[in-house]
C-alpha cells in the first residue's frame, strides 16, 4: 500500500473515528456513514456445490463465510439507518446494522434490480418470518410492477409487510436533512426489471454505489467522470477476468472484469484510484481473498471491501480537501 493510499485510508475511515470520544459508531451527534454489510456476488461466499479448493478452505475452516453484497446507511442525528439491497443474508445483515448503530429502526430498504442476491431477502418480512409492517422498499417502476405481480413477493405487498415508493432514475429522495439518495440506470440483464445504481449523499459527501453493471463502454455515461464526480466509488468487481468460469459462456454475464476496469483507471491520478472500492465479488475472483491479485490492487492504489467498514459521510476537520 502505498503513501498516498495510507493517507487516504486515514483520512477517510479511521480519522472521523479517532477523533470523537469513543467512534462515530457510538456517536450520535450528526453523524452520518455507510456500514459495508456483504461484499459478495449473489450466491455468497462459499457457493452452493461448490468443491473447489477455495470453497472448501471456508467449511475446513480456513476462510471466513462472505455474504451478498449489501450497504448500511445511517444518519445518527434522525436516528435512521436504511439498507441496500435485500439480499439472501438479510437477516444477519440487518442484525449487524443494528448492531453497529445503535439503532433498531429500519426505515427503508433501496433495490438496485430483480437478481436474486439483490431482493430475496425481503421475504424475510413476510408473515412466515418477521411479519414486518409497513416496511418501506424504494423501487423504479419495472421493479415495482414485478413485485406486485408476482408470488410471493405480491403477499408482502398484500399483507402490508412491505410499503412499495416510486423512485425515478436521476431524480434525488431526500430521506432527512442531511441524506439524499439518486438512482440513475445502468445497463444489465434485465430479464424482470431495470437495473439501478444510486449515488448517496450527505451534506458534505458522496458515494456512487453500482454493484451490478455490463461492461462500462455499454453505460451512456463516462464512469471515470463519475467517480472523478463523488467522494468514493463502490463498484462492480464481480470476475476478475475473462478465464473465470471455465465451464461457462461468460458472455451471458457481461460484468466489467476487474482487469479492465484497472486498464480504464491505471493512467488515472492515484488520488482518483484512491476513490474505488471493489465489491460483488463472485466466489472465483481471487480479490476476495487475501492473495497476490489483492496486493496487486492496493498498490495501484485501488481498495476491496471488507465486511464491518465504516465509509464516512462526513468531513473530517484535518481534512481539508
Amino acid at each position: 500500500m502505498n503513501l498516498n493510499q495510507h493517507l487516504f485510508k486515514i483520512l477517510f475511515f479511521v480519522l472521523p473515528m479517532l477523533t470523537n470520544a469513543q467512534s462515530i459508531i457510538t456517536n450520535h451527534n450528526a453523524q452520518q456513514f455507510i456500514t459495508v454489510l456483504g461484499v459478495a456476488q449473489d450466491g455468497g461466499y462459499p457457493q452452493a456445490g461448490c468443491t473447489e479448493d477455495f470453497c472448501m478452505r471456508h467449511w475446513r475452516g480456513e476462510e471466513k463465510k462472505r455474504h451478498v453484497v449489501s450497504l448500511g446507511l445511517t444518519d445518527h442525528q434522525s436516528k435512521q439507518n436504511w439498507m441496500f439491497e435485500a439480499t439472501p443474508d438479510f437477516t444477519y445483515q440487518l442484525q449487524k446494522l443494528q448492531e453497529t448503530t445503535g439503532l433498531t429502526n429500519l426505515s427503508g430498504i433501496f433495490l438496485t434490480h430483480a437478481h436474486m442476491g439483490h431482493y430475496a431477502g425481503l421475504l424475510n418480512l413476510g408473515r412466515e418470518a418477521q411479519g414486518a409492517s409497513g416496511v418501506v422498499v424504494y423501487v423504479l417502476p419495472k421493479m415495482k410492477q414485478f413485485l406486485e405481480n408476482n408470488a410471493p413477493w405480491n403477499q408482502l405487498v398484500a399483507l402490508g409487510n412491505i410499503k412499495l415508493v416510486l423512485i425515478e432514475p436521476d431524480k434525488p429522495i431526500r430521506l432527512s436533512t442531511s441524506i439524499q439518495v439518486t438512482p440513475m440506470l445502468v445497463p444489465h440483464r434485465d430479464e424482470f426489471s431495470e437495473t439501478v445504481g444510486f449515488i448517496i449523499q450527505s451534506n458534505e459527501r458522496s458515494v456512487l454505489f453500482i454493484p451490478d453493471i455490463d461492461k462500462w463502454p455499454l453505460w451512456e455515461r463516462d464512469i471515470i467522470s463519475e467517480v472523478g464526480r463523488t467522494d468514493f466509488a463502490i463498484i462492480d468487481a464481480t470476475f476478475y477476468g475473462s478465464n473465470e468460469l471455465p465451464n461457462r459462456n461468460m458472455s451471458e454475464v457481461p460484468h466489467p472484469f476487474v482487469s479492465e476496469t484497472v486498464e480504464l483507471f491505471r493512467s488515472s491520478t492515484t488520488l482518483l484510484r484512491n476513490k474505488i472500492m471493489f465489491i460483488h465479488m463472485n466466489h472465483t475472483n481471487p480479490i476476495l481473498f487475501n492473495g497476490p491479485e489483492k496486493n496487486e490492487l492496493i498498490k495501484l492504489g485501488f481498495n476491496v471491501a471488507e465486511e464491518g467498514e465504516i465509509i464516512s459521510l462526513n468531513k473530517h476537520p484535518f481534512n481539508k480537501s
